[in-house]
């Protein structure tokens, strides 16, 4: 090995790290706040870039009637709730039928820009807004589906849960996008040169929005009411709730902020390689390699944790290619065991 393809090994160990520390951080963050280990975080990384493929084809993707029928669904559970509540208390709390309204509206004006659009011919910043808008509000809708009646259960119930919800989403993503692979068109197709290595620029535009988003979710977890009221749920859900801090809200937030970051995920390395409908579960696989090097609990090493998870991979690549998805996945245990030896044993929260 000369320093040259040292270089490149190094350019592909980066950027498959930055966007595995991305997925790391959320797995991190909806672990800390809800308990569940989202498996599907994967799906979510696949639908994004599916989607965008199909939009730079040209085709009004059917993720949109999904999108509907799931939010029509959403809105007759909330409604039969608020009608519940509402007859308990001797009055109806009418806001719901208002939020009810204003969600099915937003699907209904994305399934009238999917079907009237062409597609193929909007700007590439439209179609990745048009997939985000698309794949993002899956996050808080299945939380309310899947996970929000059964917020309390044991930790072993919300895992099998996710792993069944894993296994739904694979299925409808054949179903939606097919068995063929898609690639997205490059966000540009220039390069730079460092020294003898040329550097691709959505090599660039991975790194860089991957740093952008880390910087936003420190700002955004530091700096606002909102996500020091996250914090707090991560730390003491108990004593969060007895503040006032819902749940719900929590639940739902984060879905929503692993959602965007699996998608965007997916849009930013969709030109770099080919995705599969099953592809997301390795990705996030490795995303959950770097959780769990960072203990679960510190973001700092886990985003860490899942670069070095690149840098291991890329150059396994290169020493043996058969055996990377071994050596990388290997890596676990050493971390289990050290953190099983040094981690005292906490009662799980009544």
């Amino acid at each position: 090995m000369n320093f040259q393809i040292a270089v490149l090994l190094g350019q592909d160990g980066v950027t498959n790290g930055a966007i595995y520390a991305l997925l790391a951080l959320s797995i991190l963050l909806v672990f800390t706040v809800t308990r569940i280990l989202l498996i599907p975080q994967g799906e979510f990384v696949t639908f994004g870039a599916l989607t965008m493929a199909a939009i730079q084809a040209g085709k009004p993707t059917a993720l949109g009637w999904l999108l509907l029928a799931l939010v029509l669904i959403d809105c007759a559970l909330d409604l039969r709730q608020m009608w519940k509540t509402g007859k308990q208390a001797g009055a109806m709390n009418y806001g719901e039928i208002k939020w009810s309204a204003i969600k099915i509206g937003y699907t209904a004006i994305l399934l009238v820009l999917l079907h009237s659009l062409t597609l193929a011919d909007i700007p590439m910043l439209a179609q990745a807004l048009l997939t985000l808008a698309l794949v993002v509000p899956f996050g808080p809708i299945l939380y309310r589906l899947f996970f929000q009646p059964i917020a309390s259960a044991h930790s072993l119930v919300l895992l099998i849960v996710s792993i069944a919800l894993h296994v739904a989403m694979v299925g409808i993503g054949l179903l939606l996008f097919g068995p063929e692979g898609a690639r997205t068109a490059p966000f540009s197709d220039s390069g730079f040169h460092l020294g003898p290595v040329m550097l691709k620029s959505q090599t660039l535009w991975v790194i860089l929005v991957s740093i952008a988003l880390i910087v936003m979710l420190f700002i955004a977890f530091e700096r606002t009411l909102y996500g020091k009221a996250l914090r707090a749920t991560a730390v003491n859900r108990m004593g969060a709730r007895l503040m006032g801090i819902s749940p719900v809200f929590a639940g739902k937030a984060t879905f929503t902020m692993a959602t965007f970051i699996g998608a965007l995920s997916g849009i930013l390395i969709a030109p770099i390689t080919t995705l599969y409908f099953d592809s997301g579960f390795i990705i996030s696989l490795k995303g959950f390699v770097g959780a769990i090097i960072g203990g679960l609990a510190s973001y700092p090493v886990a985003a860490i944790g899942a670069v070095a998870v690149g840098m291991v991979e890329a150059f396994s690549m290169f020493w043996a290619s058969n055996y990377k998805e071994v050596i990388v996945f290997t890596l676990i245990i050493p971390f289990l065991l050290w953190r099983s030896l040094t981690s005292r044993h906490v009662e799980e929260e009544e």
